[in-house]
């Protein structure tokens, strides 16, 4: 069993209907946005800048759409028992993520920043379009993922640190990490914090290193195009030529023949 099976992450199977795949692929941005979203309301609930009635709102919304994919791709699949044990994650995050149920429990505000899991889940189920994606000199849509993931993990670190008194000095400092310039005029003093800046410099080791490869990639891109093309072209050239050696090989023959 892999890990991502393990983890509940496996998503549709590569051997799973065209159709189900096609589904997969077409909700796989719109879950995106939605991690976003969730960081983001998170945040905007942290420091009570939206009424009670529009965030509870907004759970309801996000609990539906992650019903919906999980119900669509499951309808979708063959192998549904399969798909279910694979991607166990969405069961316990849409049992345990019912809006209904916060009201009532104890420690409702922790189970809405447990909702956390959902954006992990979400970004790690992706990552297998995003490193295609990326191998492709997408430079542009490394950029993008750059942004947001600094965005998301200047957002969360203001939280998770006192020390971090803004989202915008998180993102500072989201920025700073992850280039690997580190200023040191923004650091996290909490455990917690020390130790997602550590995931953050991981990431931005990583990243740093796919965007290098990807601008190189960009304006080296455009000679290997060349060079495939002409390579192309001489390769329809040469058959055109054994074609036509091999209808004068012909004729000489059927001239033998007649002498």
């Amino acid at each position: 069993m892999s890990v991502i099976h393990l983890l509940g992450i496996a998503g549709v199977a590569g051997h799973e209907s065209p159709l189900a795949r096609k589904w997969a692929r077409r909700l796989e941005w719109p879950m995106a946005g939605l991690a976003l979203w969730i960081v983001v309301q998170w945040y905007l609930e942290e420091t009570r800048a939206i009424p009670h009635e529009l965030a509870r709102l907004a759970d309801w919304l996000v609990w539906l759409a992650f019903l919906l994919e999980t119900a669509v791709l499951t309808f979708q699949v063959k192998n549904k028992r399969a798909y279910l044990f694979g991607n166990w994650l969405n069961l316990v995050i849409i049992t345990g993520g019912f809006p209904w149920f916060w009201q009532f429990a104890p420690l409702a505000g922790l189970l809405r920043s447990v909702r956390l899991v959902l954006v992990l889940a979400l970004l790690l189920r992706m990552s297998k379009s995003a490193r295609k994606l990326l191998s492709q000199h997408k430079l542009g849509t490394t950029l993008i993922v750059a942004l947001v993931t600094m965005a998301l993990s200047g957002i969360i670190m203001s939280r998770i640190d006192p020390s971090i008194g803004s989202a915008w000095d998180g993102m500072w400092w989201a920025w700073v990490t992850m280039a690997t310039v580190g200023y040191g005029d923004v650091v996290p003093h909490t455990g917690a914090g020390r130790f997602f800046a550590s995931l953050v410099i991981l990431f931005g080791v990583v990243l740093l290193s796919l965007l290098t490869a990807n601008l190189a990639a960009f304006f080296i891109g455009s000679d290997v195009e060349k060079m495939e093309q002409e390579e192309k072209e001489v390769d329809r050239m040469l058959r055109e030529i054994s074609v036509r050696l091999e209808r004068v090989e012909r004729m000489l023959e059927e001239q033998r023949s007649v002498k």
